[in-house]
């Protein structure tokens, strides 16, 4: 497909070798509110165990690439054997800003959705693919040209997320939670570091009970040799596993929080709040300086205790998603 850049010819073709050191640089120059190091876009894209080279579609002008969109749909199952037919995902697009207005935009994302609809996918998400998902969906006010455009393509929101901020540099747990711990210490509850065996309860807890990438990022960041006591658990007086907190457990970034559950049973006790504590204490004796995460329902009861620890609002996202014809 060929659209008019500068008054050149941008043609869109499938990712090949050698590309990737100029898709790094016009990322960079396009997306300036969530760059790449070609560390995370080699570990992100090209070895996602999804990768097909031609769903990595990439607009060139002449011997410079000026834009990219990748679609990508399952051909490795996350969970069991389900390939979810008819799912693909668009994780992400680009146009370099002096490529923009001449229809890249356009000509990338149809071309992207017509490699989809070539392998039977019927709904694409924008932009919450796992396990490599590079944002959560679209930041409106970062990118408001895109989201016209992903509009004029046939995406409608579904709900937005927010990433949200801590400050570490002034934390302390509160007074009256560390005499909550106590008590339920007296009680018979354990809270601390999992043992090597803990995991394989915990693997099997965030997978059932919450999402299977979750389970995923447990395991990948223990093997890839992340410390557990980066992870907090709490077991009740019979011993049995109702929640855990951690931090670190994505790209190996020490002040990224996440992934935390509680199980539904054990909620309104208080659990939560204390394993949201205990991980920000040791983030702090670690040296963090702040903690942040990309991912929640601002109104959800996991938004509204992180806002009522000091969490702020960051960025908003538009999770969205079309359905092809």
């Amino acid at each position: 497909m060929n659209r008019g850049v500068g008054g050149a010819m941008a043609t869109v073709r499938d990712f090949r070798v050698g590309d990737g050191e100029q898709l790094v640089a016009a990322w960079r120059r396009s997306l300036p509110y969530d760059p790449v190091t070609a560390q995370r876009f080699r570990n992100l894209v090209l070895l996602d165990v999804n990768f097909d080279p031609a769903g990595l579609r990439v607009a060139v002008d002449g011997d410079e690439i000026v834009g990219a969109a990748y679609a990508v749909r399952r051909t490795t199952a996350m969970v069991g054997a389900d390939l979810e037919p008819g799912m693909g995902w668009l994780p992400f697009f680009f146009v370099d800003p002096a490529a923009r207005g001449n229809g890249v935009g356009t000509a990338l994302l149809d071309s992207a959705l017509d490699f989809l609809r070539g392998h039977g996918v019927s709904t694409v998400e924008f932009a919450g693919y796992t396990p490599n998902y590079i944002a959560p969906g679209l930041d409106a006010q970062a990118y408001p040209e895109a989201l016209k455009l992903l509009q004029r393509s046939g995406f409608d929101t579904r709900y937005e997320a927010v990433a949200m901020d801590r400050s570490l540099v002034d934390y302390t747990m509160p007074d009256q939670l560390r005499s909550r711990v106590a008590a339920l210490t007296a009680e018979g509850y354990r809270f601390g570091t999992p043992t090597d065996d803990d995991l394989v309860e915990l693997v099997a807890l965030a997978g059932e009970q919450f999402n299977p990438d979750w389970a995923r990022a447990i395991r990948e960041c223990v093997a890839a040799g992340t410390p557990t006591d980066r992870i907090v658990c709490a077991h009740d007086p019979d011993g049995v596993l109702v929640g855990w907190a951690q931090h670190q457990a994505y790209e190996g970034v020490t002040e990224r929080f996440g992934p935390f559950g509680v199980l539904e049973s054990r909620r309104g006790t208080g659990l939560g709040k204390i394993l949201l504590h205990l991980t920000l204490e040791r983030m702090r004796a670690l040296g963090a300086h702040s903690a942040w995460f990309l991912w929640t329902g601002e109104k959800s009861p996991a938004g509204q205790l992180y806002l009522a620890t000091g969490f702020t609002v960051t960025r908003r996202f538009q999770v969205m998603r079309a359905e092809l014809s």
